[in-house]
């Protein structure tokens, strides 16, 4: 384990394995932790990780906000995100790299291909969010916490955290800083003493940002179009990862591969071997 200051901001990061660099934008929607990798849904029951470290050296890494990485509250963006990332791969000296992101981690390294396609091997979109039911129950979790600030005020949301110990993921009502709350006793001052009005202007603002469309967010159509990149697209079945949203990649990705897997066919046999299949073959015939 280890931490690289990037932007003001310590980023919490893990190096797993050897051979070419796949940075890797976790799972786990606003509780993306690096060790969703290793526990969370069809990541845990596939074992991805410990494949793809036997042949990769996986950058895995707390996104902002969530886990050990600190937080700025800010009207925070998928350019934030990957900004995060890109300043990861600087802090260990990688010019380039695959990337890959699961669930809402896919929405950020559809934007690192886009600001940064030089820096981009390949990417790997595994079970991207997207759907109207997640754009939908997305603007809902930023609306739950933005009637609570409204009833009980910043203060109220530290002393929520302070009481139950829970993040944005589990509780919509603590926001999108509740982990970091949690954890620095002078952030939640500072968060706390901010103004109030303000803040829910600013959250207002993120929410529309980040949940915008009815299908996978992170990117415009236009943009992915332009895009020239190996892009593999396993696609999901549920409110969250809606396989229209998957498809809706693979449609704007001219160089993308869709897996046509069902949940159930992408066990821990078929599914590490399709995603090392896919990145073998990428790095035979990319330069790094």
């Amino acid at each position: 384990m280890a931490t690289a200051l990037i932007d003001g901001i310590t980023t919490h990061y893990e190096l797993i394995g050897s051979g070419p660099p796949l940075l890797m934008f976790s799972p786990g929607g606003f509780d993306a932790t690096l060790e969703k990798w290793k526990t969370l849904g069809v990541y845990g029951r596939t074992n991805l990780l410990d494949h793809l470290s036997q042949s990769y050296t996986c950058i895995t890494f707390d996104r902002r906000e969530a886990g050990e990485s600190a937080g700025r509250v800010e009207r925070v963006s998928w350019a934030h995100y990957v900004e995060q990332g890109r300043a990861l791969l600087e802090h260990l000296n990688i010019e380039r790299a695959h990337i890959m992101g699961g669930c809402m981690g896919c929405s950020p390294v559809l934007a690192f291909g886009v600001a940064h396609p030089e820096a981009t091997r390949s990417l790997v979109l595994y079970w991207p969010v997207g759907g109207a039911k997640y754009r939908v129950n997305g603007n809902l979790r930023f609306a739950e916490h933005l009637a609570y600030v409204h009833r009980e005020g910043l203060e109220g949301v530290v002393a929520l955290v302070k009481a139950e110990g829970k993040t944005f993921g589990s509780d919509a009502r603590v926001g999108p800083w509740g982990s970091v709350i949690g954890r620095d006793p002078a952030f939640a001052k500072t968060y706390a003493a901010q103004d109030a009005d303000r803040y829910k202007l600013l959250v207002t603002a993120m929410g529309r940002d980040l949940m915008d469309r009815d299908t996978a967010p992170g990117a415009e159509p236009e943009d992915l179009l332009r895009l020239d990149l190996p892009a593999l697209v396993v696609p999901g079945h549920d409110d969250n990862h809606a396989t229209s949203a998957a498809r809706y990649l693979e449609e704007c990705l001219p160089g993308s591969e869709y897996w046509d897997a069902t949940v159930a066919e992408q066990t821990g046999e078929t599914a590490p071997a399709k995603v090392l299949e896919f990145l073998d073959r990428v790095t035979a015939t990319t330069k790094a």
